[in-house]
């Protein structure tokens, strides 16, 4: 590139040009200065989550179904029904089941007129085996006929012992035969609430293989969130950690609402094993892997209802009122050896080694390097003080 007329004039060389062009560049760029953005250093709660998605389920509640096979001739509850334990559910027809009951009872009557009967034989033959044994003290008797006598009373006594095997058996069967009655007649086992109903009025019911399933009673008043937390977060989640959770429904408020709670128990396997999902066809590796957590929350208000979706927090570590920085001001995180910068009172920049303690995906507790109230160096930005021109 040629020399500037003005430069050539005075002779100067292009060495010396470009220490003059270099020189007009410094003046230029000495112009700029930097701006800094800055954040006081303050005090706050810091909390570290294990976030996670769970469902509700009632704590407490027990699946009805029917003992007997039959026609469900009424049907007293719907779903939303409050009951009372012992309260009268469902009714299935009792015409097959009393049948048998009657049944029973009659042979159970006929046994025991047999074994009134030989009650009386048994009597008959006792004395005449006395007479024969008196007889024969006398030699009034043939032996044939005091052996006889012996023979027909050991005779009686057995078969009224056989009776009142028969009538022992007869007494069990129609005590099981008066049961299956009564299951005909389905009662509450728990106070609660119907939140389900499987069956109606007309059905036919058939318990021979499986018991059927009528309705679903369950207590609302306490609840228990089944979490699903990620393989990666599992190891810092164990039982007795504190935790809250709001519903979708909740985020439609100004504020939603928080319940709190504690984790009750880890499972220690996933819902499903990875042998499983092989079995299934699937590769082995190719699904996230979650841990069930539970966890058991009061309502005594019902707000909360089966089948709910939880956002869950678990809260891992906590720090009150203690001094904080962003994470996006600290650098070193990565190494173990963190530093932030601070702008002093007059302006200059210093660079501070941080000990941190608590901290979540946004803030992190500082233990050591900060005092509250300076001005923590977020970023920068240079800024012209003027129009850009060269002097020479």
């Amino acid at each position: 590139m040629p020399l500037p007329a003005f430069l050539r004039r005075r002779g100067v060389g292009p060495a010396l040009a470009a220490a003059v062009v270099l020189g007009g560049v410094a003046t230029w760029l000495a112009g700029d200065r930097v701006d800094y953005e800055t954040t006081p250093v303050v005090r706050a709660d810091i909390e570290a989550t294990v976030t996670a998605i769970g469902t509700l389920q009632p704590r407490r509640y027990v699946d009805v179904g029917a003992q007997v096979s039959g026609q469900i001739v009424r049907l007293h509850v719907q779903p939303g029904s409050q009951v009372a334990q012992g309260d009268l559910l469902v009714e299935i027809d009792p015409s097959v089941q009393r049948a048998t009951v009657d049944a029973g009872r009659a042979a159970l009557a006929g046994l025991r007129a047999q074994l009134a009967e030989q009650q009386a034989q048994r009597l008959l033959a006792q004395q005449q085996n006395e007479r024969q044994q008196e007889l024969a003290l006398a030699g009034a008797t043939r032996l044939e006929d005091v052996q006889t006598a012996t023979a027909a009373l050991a005779g009686a006594l057995a078969r009224i012992d056989q009776l009142k095997a028969q009538i022992e058996q007869t007494q069990a069967t129609l005590k099981a035969d008066e049961a299956r009655l009564g299951y005909t007649r389905i009662f509450a086992p728990m106070a609660g609430t119907v939140v389900s109903v499987e069956a109606r009025e007309g059905q036919t019911l058939n318990a021979t293989y499986q018991t059927p399933n009528i309705l679903r009673l369950a207590d609302l008043s306490g609840m228990t969130v089944w979490t699903e937390v990620s393989e990666a977060d599992i190891g810092r989640v164990r039982a007795g950690l504190p935790v809250w959770f709001t519903t979708l429904g909740g985020h439609a408020e100004a504020r939603p609402r928080r319940w709190q709670g504690e984790v009750r128990q880890v499972l220690p396997a996933p819902p499903q094993a990875p042998a499983q999902a092989q079995s299934a066809g699937q590769p082995q590796g190719s699904k996230a892997v979650n841990y069930t957590v539970l966890f058991d929350v009061a309502n005594p208000d019902g707000a909360l209802l089966p089948q709910m979706t939880a956002q869950v927090s678990i809260v891992t570590a906590s720090a009150g009122g203690v001094l904080n920085v962003p994470l996006s001001a600290v650098d070193g995180l990565a190494e173990g050896k963190t530093t932030a910068r601070v702008q002093r009172a007059d302006g200059s920049i210093e660079t501070r080694a941080l000990t941190l303690g608590v901290r979540n995906r946004h803030v992190a507790e500082v233990t050591a390097g900060l005092s509250e109230g300076e001005a923590l160096v977020l970023g920068e930005k240079a800024v012209a003080d003027g129009p850009r021109r060269f002097t020479w």
